[in-house]
């Protein structure tokens, strides 16, 4: 955030558990959506807003506020939770998610959060939402960056590689796409439906600053976004490698728990995994 004091890797990952419970608790209670790629997301989400985005959670509409969207929509139980452990939103609501007239809608919407910077979950679309801010703060000389989290079913869209394109044509180097390569998609294994592999070899083909890192270690996460605010003339992907449904055993690279709510034996058994 603001701070002047650099997190220690151990306040990180402390944040990164209670994040981990808030996904299991509200997931059960809503008996519908995604905890493997939310759990999944968690070390580069806590990364960004705990340790690098310049953001105010007093003033979240803040002009020179970094700004982060998540293109992969259906994982926003990691986003929300993030979001009320920085204090944008409140906490003892997360167990309202997916409720009629809860603001915790089943994807991030902005009618609802407006600290939110897009309503997302139309996968394929929040890299290009997130070039035009990023474009945008140039032409307006601001210092913002942009940070996109993308899920590796989602960059099996066309809209991605136009964008990539576009990114490194026009050298936006203010933008970072993050893929949460946890190798895992709805209806199975990412190999096995539409391989992305040679994934970094292809965002370098593209034009793009390719860093690849394992996406649950606080070292590796730091490095690599103070990197790519360190990359000029291009933009910057991170492949993070991750595990699907990371921190709770039996949903580790367990393509059920891509979509399926725990029941409230395995929600217990997940939170004492997590204690």
């Amino acid at each position: 955030m603001t701070s002047v004091e650099t997190p220690s890797f151990t306040e990180l990952e402390a944040i990164a558990k209670r994040v981990r419970r808030d996904i299991i608790e509200m997931i059960t209670a809503a008996k519908s959506g995604h905890p493997g790629g939310s759990l999944s997301a968690v070390e580069l989400l806590v990364g960004l807003y705990f340790d690098q985005m310049k953001h105010d959670p007093q003033n979240p509409k803040w002009a020179d506020r970094d700004r982060f969207i998540l293109g992969k929509g259906h994982a926003a139980p990691v986003l929300y939770s993030v979001m009320a452990e920085c204090g944008y939103v409140p906490k003892d609501q997360l167990n309202t998610l997916r409720q009629m007239g809860s603001i915790y809608q089943g994807h991030p919407d902005v009618r609802f959060i407006p600290a939110l910077e897009a309503s997302t979950g139309s996968l394929g679309e929040g890299l290009s939402v997130g070039l035009g801010m990023a474009i945008a703060a140039k032409m307006n000389g601001s210092p913002s960056r942009v940070y996109v989290m993308l899920g590796d079913g989602e960059i099996q869209e066309g809209q991605i590689w136009e964008s990539a394109m576009f990114g490194a044509f026009h050298k936006v180097d203010n933008i970072v796409a993050i893929v949460d390569y946890n190798k895992i998609q709805l209806d199975g294994w990412v190999k096995d439906i539409m391989e992305v592999e040679p994934l970094g070899d292809k965002w370098r083909a593209f034009g793009w600053h390719t860093i690849t890192i394992d996406g649950h270690n606080p070292s590796e996460v730091r490095g690599a976004y103070i990197e790519a605010a360190h990359t000029k003339g291009k933009p910057t992907a991170i492949i993070a490698h991750t595990i699907k449904g990371k921190g709770v055993s039996f949903m580790e690279n367990n393509p059920k728990f891509h979509g399926t709510a725990p029941s409230a034996d395995e929600c217990q058994k997940a939170l004492a995994e997590l204690a």
